[in-house]
């Protein structure tokens, strides 16, 4: 039997990684009290009452006020119960109060500009509200991202559990991270209903500094598989198709 190369993340994700390790679970030092889950979990389940009090303190009960609380606040829902029947042992780590406050300015926090943006004054009378039909694409692109990330995860836990191996079929027979895809699809619904570049700047920064990387670094570990070469051959990253494996088998 050969021996499993692995294939470590670029030096730039590593160090990227190694960084955002240290200000979410140790910034500032002290005694790790805190679990990750916690932090997370508040900002989650928060949001139906943060959208609320928005709604209430603008006096805005405009039927895309309630569309947008109904959307984000029923995903914090849906995280919750996500957490209580099939957690994430990522999120069980202890942090440091540094670490929970860094993760939520930066972070956790910044999703909660997408409502105040499209919910306050603050954009003016010149910003358009979302139509009809931007509404129903928003409902459309929310729900079947959290379906998405709601079955994967629970694939991925539930399979792991019972047997650690590489996870080829089912939600991850053409897409390798169809979690992330799924979460993709929810916060890109919020922006669209946002209607605004602020909403997308912050959602840039998230994917590409947090969850291109988590990807990456994911990606080296799964390496140590013997048949990871030929599963990532096949399928894509969060699309199903593997655009550089077409383009090589074409030439």
């Amino acid at each position: 039997m050969g021996t499993v190369k692995i294939h470590e993340a670029p030096i730039i994700v590593r160090k990227i990684t190694h960084i955002f390790t240290h200000l979410s679970t140790k910034f500032l030092g002290g005694p790790k009290i805190l679990k990750f889950a916690w932090v997370i979990n508040f900002q989650k389940g928060g949001t139906f009452l943060f959208v609320a009090l928005l709604m209430m303190v603008y006096k805005n009960y405009s039927v895309y006020a309630w569309v947008y609380m109904g959307l984000h606040g029923s995903y914090g829902l849906c995280w919750l119960l996500k957490h209580f029947v099939f957690p994430d042992s990522v999120w069980e780590k202890k942090i440091t109060f540094g670490g929970a406050l860094m993760s939520f300015l930066f972070v956790l926090g910044p999703y909660w500009t997408f409502p105040y943006l499209l919910i306050s004054d603050v954009l003016g009378e010149s910003h358009l509200a979302p139509s009809n039909l931007m509404l129903m694409v928003c409902i459309s692109l929310h729900t079947l991202g959290v379906v998405i990330m709601m079955v994967s995860d629970s694939q991925k836990y539930f399979t792991l559990k019972y047997n650690k191996r590489l996870i080829e079929d089912g939600m991850f027979k053409y897409i390798r991270h169809p979690n992330y895809l799924g979460e993709i699809m929810v916060y890109a619904s919020y922006a669209l209903i946002v209607g605004h570049w602020i909403p997308w700047a912050i959602l840039l920064w998230i994917w590409l500094g947090i969850f291109f990387t988590n990807m990456l670094i994911i990606e080296s570990s799964l390496s140590r598989y013997p048949n990871w070469e030929s599963y990532k051959d096949r399928t894509g990253m969060l699309l199903p198709f593997n655009f550089s494996h077409h383009r090589y088998s074409k030439n």
